[in-house]
């Protein structure tokens, strides 16, 4: 007789500390009033996930650390239905079966922020795979929704590859929203990692003036070129402010959006970008960086605005990938099972992968 999922084991991976990610079989969860559990079909390393798993400050650091071990990481996944708490079906619209996905942060529905609608920036902040007090994150078999997250249907036409990258793609719409883009904008997209790679086919449907991409990695700049980009620059092998200069009458761009993941970035675009610009900060640093803060207000009176997470861009991005009008295709480039976490890691890590997915074993349902 098979074990009821009240006493059956899962296999997770579970953080303890930084470079200390355990594969282990934990307890399954069990939803409770107005909460799911969904049975993973596949989590995304995201690089927030590697500066934690390498012990980032920004995570680790402080009298509030951000992450709380031990808790299973992972908010970039999906999966489908497989237990409804009371009240479930309808608190949320769904049924067993059907693939859903729940947005990155849980809202808890109280601050000034969730009040009124901006939700994403709620002042408790928990995101799956941080911190235990609402829920484990996506790296594991089973996963328990929470009744204030918010859930999204996926249809059934959009792939496993491209279902897994919603939650990223929304980040990417929700920075690319934030620059406000304009057909005559000439438009720098710093960084060709998996979210500039969807930045760039974000900001192609914009139809700027001239979408402009700058990363380190030949590879990556050519699919930048086939997502859209008209120009695309090795910040290694030439001058990209100077090529941004040439093309924008020695002005510069007229918006530069930073997803690069590193310091220097920043010094990047405040040079590169034009008087009266609109530059749009998306990475999450590993570490502090510092600029001349003049160039913003006293020489240049620059637009700075912020990215975080992707409010309300959800269904956009299920509709863009239902349509057709944005790939996974080249961004996904790896997938591991659970056990090969510490393979997994070391590959998402390096240069010789874009975007890992984790995908469970599950056992042969009968």
């Amino acid at each position: 007789m098979s074990e009821s999922p009240a006493n059956s084991p899962m296999t997770a991976v579970v953080c303890h500390a930084p470079n200390d990610y355990r594969v282990e079989r934990v307890e399954r969860p069990r939803p409770g009033r107005n909460e799911l559990v969904i049975r993973i079909a596949a989590c995304g390393i995201c690089a927030s996930d590697c500066k934690c798993y390498a012990g980032a400050k920004m995570f680790w650091g402080g009298a509030s650390p951000w992450v709380k071990a031990p808790v299973i990481p992972g908010h970039e996944f999906f999966g489908y239905v497989e237990e409804l708490g009371e009240g479930a079906a309808a608190h949320f619209g769904v049924s067993i079966g059907e693939r859903v996905i729940a947005e990155q942060i849980v809202p808890c529905c109280k601050c000034r922020y969730c009040k009124s609608g901006q939700y994403w920036m709620c002042e408790v902040h928990n995101i799956f795979g941080f911190q235990r007090e609402v829920a484990d994150g996506g790296m594991a078999e089973y996963m328990r929704i929470p009744a204030t997250a918010i859930v999204h249907k996926i249809p059934l036409g959009i792939s496993l590859e491209d279902a897994a990258i919603i939650e990223p793609l929304a980040c990417a719409i929700h920075t690319v929203n934030r620059g406000d883009i304009q057909l005559d904008d000439v438009v720098v997209i710093a960084g060709a990692g998996p979210l500039g790679l969807m930045m760039t086919q974000v900001a192609h449907l914009k139809t700027p003036k001239k979408l402009v991409v700058v990363d380190l990695v030949d590879e990556r700049l050519a699919l930048a070129s086939e997502y859209g980009a008209d120009v695309i620059i090795n910040r290694r092998k030439d001058d990209a402010i100077a090529i941004v200069r040439s093309i924008t009458d020695q002005y510069g761009c007229d918006v530069y959006i930073e997803t690069t993941g590193a310091p220097a970035g920043v010094p990047q675009g405040l040079e590169m970008i034009r008087k009266l610009g609109r530059f749009v900060e998306f990475s999450v640093f590993g570490e502090q960086t510092s600029v001349d803060w003049s160039i913003i207000g006293d020489r240049k009176e620059l637009d700075l605005r912020g990215a975080h997470l992707g409010p309300y861009c959800y269904p956009i991005a299920i509709d863009l990938l239902a349509r057709g009008l944005v790939t996974s295709k080249g961004i996904v480039t790896h997938g591991f099972s659970l056990e090969e976490w510490d393979e997994a890691i070391e590959v998402a890590n390096s240069l010789d992968s874009i975007k890992v997915l984790m995908k469970p074993r599950h056992k042969e349902r009968h």
